[in-house]
């Protein structure tokens, strides 16, 4: 942070622009990205999976915090918004881009996560117990948009607050609400 700013990845910025003449609305936001790079930068060598590309915002977040040895698969569903990703972070050997649907891949994982970014419903309202069947010990579990907000679906805000509660209760969790950005959730898995 300098003078009170948060220090934006060279990408993110133009990932922005773009997004705006698309008319994709939904990008992470500063200080979600901000704690997404912190969070990434404390697992070297880490295996990072975002399910919701997107236009890459949140991606560009969590490369910035990877080091060199970690590597970020990243899912969404919608080729033409995660073109921007491919087209500003692409270049990278770190990134691996995988275009289906998010359940689909969710059900043919096979592969355990030092760090799960939910941005989508699949990972976060559905298969919710496969995903987290996928993060290591000690691994982060990410979700945002917790707090209801205009842009958020009608609904949202049910499936959100049941969502908190069914982490809540999980005993291999170890959950912190944060009242940060647009609302988020990291949890910890403790135990198999």
């Amino acid at each position: 942070m300098e003078n009170g700013v948060i220090q934006v990845p060279k990408t993110y910025t133009r990932i922005i622009e773009e997004s705006d003449v698309l008319g994709f609305g939904q990008s992470c936001d500063r200080k979600t990205g901000f704690l997404l790079k912190g969070l990434a930068a404390s697992k070297p060598g880490g295996s990072f999976l975002e399910l919701g590309t997107g236009t890459g915002a949140s991606a560009s977040w969590i490369m910035d915090g990877m080091d060199e040895d970690s590597n970020l698969t990243t899912v969404d569903i919608d080729s033409a918004v995660q073109s921007i990703a491919r087209k500003y972070l692409g270049n990278d050997s770190r990134i691996t881009f995988c275009c289906e649907d998010g359940a689909a891949f969710i059900q043919n994982l096979s592969e355990g996560f030092d760090f799960i970014f939910a941005d989508t419903w699949p990972g976060k309202f559905e298969l919710l117990d496969k995903t987290l069947d996928h993060l290591n010990i000690g691994g982060f579990y990410v979700i945002h948009d917790v707090f209801p907000q205009q842009k958020l679906p009608e609904g949202y805000k049910i499936k959100a607050t049941k969502l908190l509660k069914t982490l809540q209760d999980r005993s291999d969790l170890d959950i912190t609400e944060l009242d940060w950005a647009t609302g988020l959730v990291l949890a910890v898995k403790t135990a198999v």
